[in-house]
C-alpha cells in the first residue's frame, strides 16, 4: 500500500497485520493495523510507529514521502512495542530526531530501547510543527501509565492512539469505507476486552477533549473516524460508565449435558420476561467475543459441572478473564450439576462475587435435571430476575 492522504500534508503511512490472530490472548479474526501518520511541515512529524516487523513497510511509505533522515519529531503516544517497534531504526536513519512522550512513557521507552533523544511533555503542552501544531493530553490508563493524545487544532485531528481502535486488516483507510456495523462491532470488542477496566480514565480523557473541535479521529489501530464520530464517541461515553440495557448472557461448560440443559432453562426464564438472551459455550467461543457479548449486559449467568471438588477449566478461565476487565454493575448467577461432590457452583459464585456482582440465587442439581426440575429452575430464575429489573418490564 501507498501512504494515504487524511488531509493537506498529513499521510497515513503505518503498517498492515493481515495475519494476526491473538493480541494479549484476544482472538482477532480481523487482523489489526499499526497506525503511524506522517505531518509534512517546516518540522517533519511522525506520530507513533509499528511493531518491529512492519518496520520496513512503515519506512517505505515514509520514504515515498520524505527522506527519512529529515524527521525532526516521532510522538510516541505510547511505549507499548506494538506502538514503538520502529523507534530504534527511525531513531538511526534520523539523528537528530527528538522522541515526543509523556513523563512515563520517557521512563518506558528508556527501559525498552535505551537512551534516546527525548523531549518529555504534558498536558496543556504544544508543540509547533510551522503551519500546524499540536497540543498534548495525558490520558495514564487508557490503557498504560504513559498514554498521551496528540491534537492537530489546525486540522482538527485527534491522534488517540489505543483510544478508540478497532483490530481490522484492511485496506481502506476510513470508517465510511467499510459497513459501519463491522467497524462498531470491532470498536465494542477492542473496548471490551482492552480498555474496559479503565472506566474512570476514559471519563477523564473525553472530559479532556470535549472543547476539541474535533473533524477526524486517527487512532492507532484499524480505521480512521470522519463520518461516524457522533457513533464512536456516544458509544465510549456509555461504555465508560458501565451503562448497560437489559439482556442476559449465560455463558456454560458441560460433561454430560446436565449443565447445558439448565443453561437452556435459565435462558427460558429471561425469554419469558422478555430479556434478550445470548448462550455460550467457551469450548465454542472465544473468551474475547463472549467478553464482548457482555459488554453492556445486565445479567451475567455463569454454568459448570464439578470437575476434581472444581468447576472444568473452560469456565475458570473465562472467569479469570471477566475478573480481570472488571465490568462493573452486573447482576450475575451460577449454576451448574454434579455427581458427588458438588463444589463447582459455590467456587463460580465466589468468583462473580469477587467481580463486584450483584447475585441472584444459585442452582445446583444432582445427576441429570428432569423436565419438572428444569420448570422448577426457569421459575426460579424469573422471580429472582423480577428483583433486579423494573416491574414494567418484565
Amino acid at each position: 500500500m501507498k501512504p494515504v492522504q487524511i488531509a493537506d500534508g498529513i499521510y497515513w503511512v503505518g503498517g498492515i497485520d493481515w495475519r494476526l490472530r491473538n493480541f494479549h490472548g484476544y482472538l482477532t479474526q480481523r487482523g489489526s493495523s499499526y497506525n503511524a501518520y506522517l505531518i509534512i511541515d517546516e518540522k517533519v512529524t511522525l506520530v507513533d510507529s509499528v511493531k518491529s516487523y512492519l518496520t520496513q513497510d512503515m519506512l517505505d511509505r515514509i520514504a515515498s514521502l520524505v527522506d527519512v533522515s529529515k524527521i525532526d519529531y516521532l510522538v510516541a503516544n505510547h511505549v507499548e512495542m506494538d506502538h514503538s517497534g520502529a523507534i530504534p531504526e527511525v531513531a538511526k536513519l534520523a539523528p537528530n530526531m527528538q522522541i515526543v512522550c509523556s513523563p512515563k512513557g520517557a521512563e518506558g521507552l528508556r527501559m525498552h530501547y535505551g537512551e534516546l533523544n527525548y523531549k518529555v511533555v504534558k498536558t496543556g503542552d504544544s508543540l509547533n510543527l510551522g503551519k500546524r501544531s499540536l497540543n498534548f493530553v495525558q490520558t495514564p490508563m487508557v490503557h498504560w501509565p504513559d498514554n498521551m493524545l496528540s491534537f492537530c487544532p489546525e486540522e482538527k485531528i485527534l491522534f488517540s492512539n489505543d483510544a478508540f481502535g478497532q483490530h481490522i486488516a484492511t485496506s481502506e483507510r476510513f470508517d465510511d469505507e467499510l459497513p459501519v456495523h463491522i467497524v462498531m462491532e470491532e470498536a465494542a470488542k477492542y473496548y471490551a476486552n482492552i480498555v474496559l477496566p479503565y472506566g474512570n480514565q476514559v471519563k477523564a480523557a473525553l472530559s479532556a477533549v470535549s472543547g476539541f473541535e474535533i473533524k477526524t479521529i486517527a487512532p492507532s489501530h484499524g480505521v480512521i473516524w470522519r463520518k461516524h464520530l457522533p457513533e464512536i464517541l456516544g458509544s465510549y461515553t456509555k461504555w465508560c460508565t458501565n451503562e448497560t440495557v437489559s439482556k442476559a448472557v449465560v455463558v456454560y461448560d458441560t460433561m454430560w449435558d446436565s449443565t447445558a440443559k439448565m443453561a437452556g432453562a435459565v435462558a427460558e426464564a429471561f425469554e419469558n420476561c422478555g430479556i434478550l438472551t445470548t448462550i455460550v459455550n467457551p469450548q465454542d467461543s472465544h473468551i474475547s467475543d463472549i467478553m464482548t457479548s457482555l459488554l453492556s449486559a445486565r445479567f451475567v449467568c455463569v454454568g459448570s459441572p464439578t470437575l476434581n471438588n472444581n468447576m472444568l477449566p473452560s469456565v475458570a478461565a473465562f472467569l479469570t478473564y471477566l475478573k480481570g476487565l472488571a465490568p462493573k454493575g452486573r447482576v450475575g448467577m451460577a449454576f451448574g450439576s454434579y455427581g458427588w461432590g458438588g463444589q463447582s457452583v459455590a467456587l463460580v459464585e465466589d468468583e462473580l462475587r469477587k467481580c463486584g456482582f450483584d447475585l441472584m440465587q444459585s442452582a445446583r442439581f444432582q445427576y441429570i435435571p428432569d423436565g419438572e426440575k428444569l420448570a422448577a429452575l426457569t421459575a426460579q430464575v424469573e422471580e429472582e430476575i423480577k428483583k433486579f429489573i423494573l416491574p414494567e418490564t418484565v
